[in-house]
């Protein structure tokens, strides 16, 4: 139905507004995973609330733990490493490579005893502890330029090179061990007496294993006990003897002193009585942390790095068996992610062997609340969330639960809820184009179909020859087409009058002329005066003047009428063009002609008659506009299958834009007749109406050569072949 201008701008509007859709549920996707990561925060903050309150009130988890100390001094209270794996106890330290980011050096700011203070401390050493099963590992790598064993006889064990371990026990009791070695091997443990005055008797410690061996440095201690002898509170000291023969103590550098439970610094031991409290509550995909109020790791359980995710059960794509399905998997998806990201299968895990944790999250919990955070891993690969939520003992918060999960369940939610979103959206665009792309076709085929009428309904000369179709579709272009023929219709009609005006004003006027043109003679055969006699003579004069006029006109109408009638034959164009040649230059003997005629017969079709005629207007209209003295040029060659006639002469150009109107009935360009004669501008409208007859085109243009100007009228007709 037909659409106003106000309705169209609607649908062009609405139309806009559908094309934002796409753009909608691509932001509508977008803002839904912002509440997905919301709910997620909100499920990890429940969990490590959950796991809290599983370990809310339970002192002993943490009295042995030494978490009630105000300060952590680096270096003198020590954490026990997890490790991946029981260490070979050969004195060589390899299997400790993997750790040595969590050694620590010792050296003059760790010395806890020195004999002369004037003598400089010539020895160091390298320390770490780490927990296995049930066991506490240990090394030490000293530099010692000259060592010294414990000698065979003696029966002192503190005169020479060793180690000092002191500890409270799990019972709360103050120990003191030695190793003392009379050369490299398994290790000598002895147990001191519980007084630092007193250094025997001593009790061969059998639970104390390793190896002590010598090298180029100094010597490596590689040593293992249980943790049922280790309790909060652990310190060693190396002692240092140079001298074989006095033997006297030369300095002691340590983790702290060993001679009073006081002095000793702790150690903390991840607990395994938490570990399977939160390794029963965990996700797989979550790693459940449990601090100490320094932010030290008590316990640890679950990997943020594997793929299993609680926000993205049932994503794993099936083997596509559908040809859709096949279709999506190798065309689509690789498309749509050129845009997306996938969630990598690995990144940098920082904190994977962290031993200490901070962080904003971590720092609100120990005031009391809970709190999370979003962090970037280092190779910008994963969002990780973590949440933290406290653990209260006697209304004081002694230690946090952290719970950490990374984003890439919501991402494969999302990208999963893009994907579909984008197969909607090619679906819609690829139905809506084809849709427009019918509809434009058919709109553009009837405005083809619209155009084609409109070009055969008038042809180049304007006049109509046919009429438009009018369309019974009540839209824009149904509209237009009859607007059109309604157009043309008007415009045939007044063609059709104008076309009948010439030989309706012939055939009215001849008669009145007729009167006034006898008249006009049988009063010139009376005797009148001079003064009558010479408006006598202008009125006869005016006579045949309109009377030429009239012939003018009847000629054309009655060539226009012959065309239509007249029979065509075969004749020569070269005998018609020189026939016709030869009587001009008898006619205009002033007048000078140059003649190029093509020795070829240029066999033609058509009436030689309407030729000449044609000829005659051409040589007229050269004859009128040509500078006095000048010669007009007429040239007949064949190209091909075609006779080019060329009549040029030299006078004054065609105005601009007139190369092809002069060709038109009634157009003149003449200031003024020639010889006082009236010029309706048909000669040139007879010539192309011949050359129409005879399948022939027709041009005029301006020639501009060597300061010689003037006219060229080209004349084109086909020939037939000879037989």
């Amino acid at each position: 139905m037909y659409l106003p201008l106000g309705l169209r701008a609607k649908v062009v509007i609405l139309s806009l507004f559908l094309l934002c859709l796409p753009w909608l549920g691509y932001e509508y996707v977008w803002e839904m995973e912002k509440y997905l990561r919301h709910g997620q925060e909100k499920t990890l903050e429940g969990t490590t609330q959950a796991l809290a309150t599983a370990l809310h009130e339970r002192p002993k988890l943490f009295d042995n733990q030494a978490s009630f100390l105000n300060q952590v001094e680096k270096g003198r209270d020590l954490y026990a490493y997890p490790i991946a794996g029981p260490i070979q106890l050969d004195g060589k330290l390899a299997d400790w490579d993997l750790y040595q980011h969590r050694t620590l050096n010792y050296a003059d700011n760790h010395l806890i005893y020195r004999r002369n203070e004037s003598e400089p401390t010539n020895i160091s050493f390298t320390h770490m502890v780490g927990k296995y099963g049930g066991y506490l590992y240990g090394y030490f790598e000293v530099n010692d330029p000259q060592v010294v064993f414990r000698s065979r006889k003696s029966l002192r064990i503190d005169r020479n090179d060793h180690l000092v371990m002191a500890t409270q026990s799990p019972d709360g009791q103050f120990r003191r061990y030695i190793i003392a070695n009379t050369k490299s091997g398994w290790l000598s443990a002895f147990e001191l007496p519980a007084d630092p005055t007193q250094s025997t008797p001593v009790e061969p410690e059998s639970r104390i294993q390793g190896q002590w061996l010598q090298t180029d440095q100094g010597y490596n201690i590689e040593f293992r006990l249980p943790l049922t002898m280790v309790g909060s509170k652990l310190g060693f000291a190396i002692h240092n003897v140079n001298d074989t023969n006095n033997r006297q103590l030369v300095n002691v550098i340590g983790t702290s002193a060993t001679d009073s439970v006081a002095s000793l610094g702790t150690v903390l031991v991840p607990s395994p009585e938490i570990e399977s409290i939160i390794k029963g509550m965990s996700h797989n995909s979550s790693r459940i942390w449990v601090v100490d109020n320094h932010g030290r790791v008590l316990a640890k359980s679950g990997d943020i790095r594997t793929s299993s995710n609680t926000w993205a059960d049932d994503l794993n794509v099936s083997q596509p068996n559908s040809f859709w399905q096949r279709f999506q998997q190798q065309y689509l998806l690789p498309m749509y992610y050129k845009i997306l990201t996938r969630p990598p299968q690995d990144f940098i895990d920082s904190l994977q062997d962290s031993t200490e944790l901070t962080g904003s999250h971590i720092e609100k919990a120990l005031s009391g609340k809970q709190g999370s955070t979003w962090r970037l891993t280092p190779d910008n690969k994963a969002v990780v969330l973590a949440a933290a939520s406290p653990i209260w003992i006697d209304d004081k918060v002694m230690g946090v639960v952290i719970a950490e999960e990374t984003t890439h369940g919501i991402r494969s939610l999302r990208n999963r809820a893009l994907e579909k979103l984008f197969n909607v959206i090619l679906t819609i665009m690829s139905m809506g184009t084809l849709a427009l792309f019918i509809f434009a076709s058919s709109i553009s085929s009837r405005i083809r179909r619209l155009r084609d009428q409109a070009e055969l309904a008038i042809d180049s000369q304007g006049r109509v020859r046919q009429q438009i179709v009018a369309s019974k579709n009540r839209d824009e272009i149904g509209d237009l087409s009859r607007s059109f023929s309604s157009i043309v219709s008007r415009l045939g009609q007044y063609t059709h009058y104008l076309e009948n005006m010439s030989s309706r004003l012939s055939h009215e006027l001849r008669t009145p002329v007729a009167v006034v043109r006898s008249s006009l003679e049988h009063l010139g055969l009376q005797q009148l005066n001079e003064p009558s006699q010479k408006y006598v003579n202008r009125a006869q004069e005016g006579v045949n003047r309109l009377h030429l006029i009239l012939n003018n006109l009847s000629e054309a109408t009655r060539l226009e009428a012959s065309l239509t009638q007249a029979e065509s034959c075969r004749f020569s164009l070269k005998k018609v063009i020189s026939g016709c040649m030869q009587g001009y230059q008898i006619t205009y003997p002033e007048q000078l002609f140059t003649v190029h005629i093509e020795d070829k017969a240029m066999p033609c079709q058509g009436v030689p008659e309407y030729i000449a005629q044609l000829m005659d207007k051409l040589i007229n209209n050269a004859i009128e506009f040509s500078d006095k003295g000048s010669a007009i040029t007429v040239s007949l060659t064949q190209l091909h299958k075609q006779a080019i006639l060329k009549v040029s002469n030299i006078g004054p150009l065609l105005p601009k834009d007139m190369d092809s109107q002069i060709f038109e009935s009634m157009v003149s360009i003449r200031p003024q007749g020639v010889n006082g004669k009236p010029h309706l501008g048909l000669g040139l409208y007879i010539a192309r109406l011949v050359t129409d007859f005879h399948h022939g085109k027709i041009k005029a243009t301006n020639l501009l050569e060597d300061n010689i100007q003037g006219v060229e009228i080209c004349l084109t007709l086909p020939l037939i072949d000879e037989k």
